[in-house]
């Protein structure tokens, strides 16, 4: 398997579930390009990209303690800040992504 492998960045013993500001990255399983593309040098998302968007927006309102700062949707992953304002359980781990996910039943923003 040719896979890349980094050092990770995390601080051993940190709590992440402290109050602070966080660099966060969501990446799109395989790396594919879903949340749109680069056309003359900027980004110009799809539907899945305006989705990531309004997902995004919506942290505060699934978790009242935490603050969204300024964000970028790419192709393929989501750069964005994170504001935790206090010390409380905001669901923060040290867990890789799961390698089979459950189906979400309904995406964030949408109603059925």
């Amino acid at each position: 398997m040719n896979r890349h492998h980094r050092r990770s960045v995390r601080l051993r013993g940190y709590d992440y579930s402290r109050a602070g500001a966080y660099f966060v990255t969501v990446c799109t399983g395989n790396r594919e390009f879903l949340f749109g593309n680069i056309h003359s040098g900027k980004m110009v998302v799809n539907d899945a990209g305006k989705m990531a968007e309004l997902c995004w927006q919506k942290i505060p309102e699934h978790y009242p303690d935490v603050a969204v700062d300024i964000y970028v949707v790419m192709p393929n992953h989501v750069h964005g800040i994170l504001v935790i304002k206090n010390q409380t359980d905001v669901g923060a781990n040290n867990y890789s992504p799961l390698r089979n996910p459950p189906a979400r039943k309904q995406p964030c923003g949408t109603s059925r």
